[in-house]
């Protein structure tokens, strides 16, 4: 059977790269879904958790990567996602992450309003509420 491979970078390093059965991407509108044979495309990413699924014969599994904006090409099988943050789900440390927000919220309180400033640690405080969003359902789901 095809198999799909995957390729998940952001603006400093690659994510993650590998053999998927098959993959559930999230878009602004929605999820999509590609497999083997998929039509060429590229769409815009929104923020939540791309869903890769293994193939059989590599055991299976689902391996997921919290994203926050970016684009994705699908092409011959081959799947790119080119994201603005990327972080496995499984390397979140929520500790790190809150200090990391709280920082971003210090900085952020520190510039008047109306300074373009605010909007980086502003993305940067969603971001870490995003990982610590799908860090807190990791916990949930193990229970």
């Amino acid at each position: 059977m095809a198999n799909l491979t995957v390729q998940i970078v952001r603006p400093d390093k690659l994510v993650y790269e590998g053999t998927m059965a098959h993959a559930i991407l999230v878009t602004p509108t929605g999820e999509l879904g590609v497999w083997p044979g998929h039509s060429a495309m590229i769409c815009a990413l929104g923020d939540g958790v791309v869903r890769l699924t293994r193939p059989d014969e590599r055991g299976g599994g689902v391996r997921k990567v919290v994203i926050s904006g970016g684009y994705a090409e699908v092409k011959d099988d081959v799947v790119i996602v080119l994201a603005d943050h990327a972080r496995l789900a499984d390397d979140i440390e929520p500790e790190v992450v809150r200090q990391t927000m709280e920082e971003a919220q210090r900085h952020r309180d520190a510039l008047p309003e109306g300074d373009h400033r605010r909007a980086y640690f502003q993305n940067k405080i969603h971001w870490c509420q995003l990982l610590l969003e799908q860090s807190d359902k990791a916990k949930v789901q193990k229970k």
